[in-house]
């Protein structure tokens, strides 16, 4: 297993990965860390899945998320990773998108055992992480340092396979891409969100700014951020 692929050029919109690699059709899927439930939205409305179960940490976020009524195949629920509140043999796929590395480290072996507890045998794991590189990393790592979080998500990951609990079918690396049309933008849905307790000195924050907006065009700021996926089975 590879934490990066430097020679990777491929971008693509991590949704068409999914649909690719993935056996949607009436499948019964739990979203770990669903933020505030894109991805949940895009999979459930793709109209194959039977079901989701989208799981967030944050309370501030599940009580928007709990504000979601179009979603009818979808149900919110408000919990850790490390302690899914399901039964054991649920689901056939469980996935996290960029939020294994936000899990407490001494709480991710845990985690795997939860995913693995709740799986089906012969059910799959997706685990998305952001690659410790690009402009993007440069921008947030001045004030979040997120590199020793997520060598730790991925030796979690390396340990789970190691061990038996999953067995690896493949990984995918890729570049997915962020817009953000000013400063402002950035600053609402990265630095002020709710899970996170960011709080930036005005001179950091300014740092921050200049960082940024040193990649700001007429359409505003665009980054290409590299993706690993490593795709896992419960035996």
């Amino acid at each position: 297993m590879n934490i990066a692929d430097p020679t990777n050029d491929l971008l693509c919109d991590e949704f068409d990965v999914i649909v690719a690699e993935l056996p949607l059709q009436n499948a019964t899927v739990l979203e770990l860390g669903c933020g505030k439930a894109e991805k949940t939205r895009r999979i459930a409305t793709y109209g194959k899945v039977a079901s989701i179960v989208a799981m967030e940490v944050d309370e501030i976020q599940h009580d928007k998320n709990l504000q979601v009524t179009d979603l009818p195949n979808v149900t919110f629920c408000q919990g850790a990773a490390e302690a899914i509140h399901a039964d054991d043999l649920s689901f056939d796929i469980v996935m996290m998108f960029k939020s294994l590395h936000h899990v407490p480290t001494d709480k991710m072996d845990r985690t795997f055992s939860e995913i693995h507890r709740v799986l089906k045998p012969g059910g799959l794991a997706w685990i998305s992480e952001p690659v410790y590189a690009g402009a993007f990393n440069e921008v947030l790592r001045l004030f979040h340092d997120e590199k020793d979080a997520r060598e730790a998500a991925f030796a979690a990951t390396q340990r789970a396979v190691a061990d038996g609990r999953f067995q690896l079918v493949h990984q995918r690396f890729f570049s997915v891409v962020s817009h953000y049309r000013d400063f402002d933008q950035f600053e609402e849905q990265v630095i002020r969100v709710t899970h996170m307790d960011h709080r930036l000195s005005p001179e950091l924050n300014e740092t921050v700014r200049q960082k940024f907006e040193a990649h700001l065009t007429s359409s505003g700021a665009h980054f290409h951020n590299p993706l690993r996926v490593d795709i896992l089975r419960r035996p």
